[in-house]
């Protein structure tokens, strides 16, 4: 049987409580029985993300793949359904799935990401091209985000009340007309939902594969959010804090070929999303301390650089 990561189950008993402890028990015993229902044997470390193992492994064929096990969550729902869509389309092959378990058999692809490069238009630009590949008709049964804007709004509203002037009224209204005139009237298009570096990988078949995704469906240029927040520390290092953001906008727009106007008013709605949320919830990064007062003081710096110029 595998032997579960100690920093993985220590941060799953973290976020989940006592469902995430059980879970844990039961873990060694799903993916063993996965592993001889794929006729699959280990091949490697057992490695993982934030809420799942990813255990390489050799096909029946011998051929290299990955088994991911995630924890029961409803924002993992659907992302083997995006990976079925996109047919190794920009993304990594899904080879089988048990969705009971919230298990897939994927494509292996390197261990370094795109998060790694230094050239940060390099790392913006792949992002774009990869958006763009991403960006396919959706499957109907897929969530649309435009169903999400009555929550969002309500939300935004609640925090804005909650929180005083944490935000300027300006950069909040910001916020919540974006909701209104872009996030209700979206594409069908199926869309990453956290696309950022660290979720593209180098790969064999393609130079970058995506992994991870949501699954969602709407405007592609709804996920240069994750992409601007991910780029956070070249932003705090640049002269020009206002000129790194609009930098980073300008090639992501281009490369991912959609209107920049949408990419700016998405990135500025998810900032102000990150500036209220460390508020609430904190981050897995840092639920409290100095890094936490950088990290919300950065996201209410990018919410306050993204409201429309005058």
């Amino acid at each position: 049987m595998i032997e579960v990561p100690e920093t993985f189950a220590r941060s799953t008993v973290e976020r989940e409580g006592e469902t995430g402890a059980v879970w844990l028990t039961e873990l060694p015993g799903i993916v063993d029985e996965l592993l001889r229902v794929w006729g699959c044997t280990q091949d490697g470390e057992v490695m993982h993300g934030g809420v799942g193992v990813i255990v390489p492994v050799r096909r029946p064929d011998r051929s290299p793949a990955v088994l991911k096990v995630s924890f029961p969550h409803p924002g993992n729902v659907h992302e083997p359904d995006a990976f079925e869509a996109w047919h190794g389309r920009g993304a990594v092959l899904l080879y089988a799935r048990d969705d009971e378990r919230f298990a897939m058999l994927l494509e292996r692809v390197h261990t370094s990401t795109l998060a790694e490069v230094e050239d940060g238009d390099e790392v913006v630009s792949v992002a774009g091209r990869i958006n763009r590949r991403l960006a396919v008709p959706a499957p109907p049964d897929l969530p649309r985000l435009r169903e999400q804007t009555d929550v969002w709004e309500q939300q935004l509203r609640t925090d804005a009340e909650e929180f005083g002037d944490a935000l300027s009224r300006r950069t909040v209204d910001a916020a919540v007309a974006t909701v209104r005139e872009v996030g209700r009237e979206q594409p069908d298009l199926l869309v990453h939902g956290d696309l950022h570096g660290r979720n593209i990988l180098r790969a064999e078949r393609e130079p970058w594969l995506a992994v991870d995704p949501k699954g969602c469906v709407g405007d592609p240029a709804y996920d240069s959010g994750a992409l601007l927040k991910s780029r956070g520390l070249g932003i705090l290092e640049a002269d020009d804090q206002g000129k790194a953001v609009h930098r980073i906008l300008d090639v992501f727009a281009e490369a991912a070929e959609v209107d920049r106007e949408r990419v700016r008013r998405w990135a500025q709605f998810h900032a102000v999303q990150a500036a209220f949320w460390a508020r609430r919830h904190g981050f897995r990064v840092a639920r409290g301390g100095p890094l936490l007062d950088l990290i919300t003081a950065f996201a209410d710096n990018l919410a306050e650089l993204l409201v429309e110029r005058a």
